[in-house]
């Protein structure tokens, strides 16, 4: 089916192709990815087509091999997903109590002004010296330092419930706080 005129004609090709692909998968959508992966690699492998041979026959190996390549991703991602599933087993969940402090943990932190957030992020979950973090926020290292001080002395004083904006308080609003129902 090639033409003298255009020996890489992978448009003719395409009925074939998808035949080939759904009876491999035996879905459509996952025929039509498998194609077009195939035609991005034929696409990316063009200089290795010889002009006497046939394009079908080649089209039809980058699609074969295309379809075991992604048998052998998935089933290696099987096996890293079950070995981590083990591994799960012998790790005991966490507790409520220490899941709901995570959670205060995590929101104090996200509460933290954002340039103060930044340097204490980069110095302590990223583990970047002063200089380093100075050089990726562009400020002087005395800058980050101050941000940095400035953000552990307010988680320090969220832990202690001395918020440093504290949110205002409920108040009965209509009645006197002195009346009991």
């Amino acid at each position: 089916m090639t033409t003298n005129s255009n020996p890489f004609n992978v448009i003719g090709q395409l009925a074939a192709l998808r035949r080939y692909a759904r009876s491999l998968v035996r879905n459509p959508d996952d025929a039509e990815d498998l194609v077009h992966d195939a035609l991005v690699r034929a696409l990316e492998r063009r200089s290795t087509f010889r002009s006497g041979g046939s394009i079908r026959n080649w089209l039809m190996s980058i699609l074969h091999n295309t379809h075991i390549d992604r048998l052998r991703r998935d089933r290696a991602t099987h096996r890293r997903q079950d070995a981590a599933l083990e591994l799960t087993e012998f790790v005991a969940p966490a507790g409520q109590e220490h899941a709901v402090r995570l959670g205060q943990v995590r929101d104090a932190f996200l509460a933290l002004p954002e340039e103060q957030r930044e340097a204490l992020h980069l110095v302590a979950i990223e583990e970047l010296s002063y200089q380093e973090a100075a050089d990726v926020l562009n400020i002087p290292v005395g800058t980050l330092m101050s941000r940095i001080s400035r953000a552990r002395a307010r988680l320090r004083a969220m832990e202690g419930g001395e918020e440093t904006n504290p949110v205002p308080h409920l108040r009965i609003v209509g009645g006197n706080s002195d009346d009991q129902p």
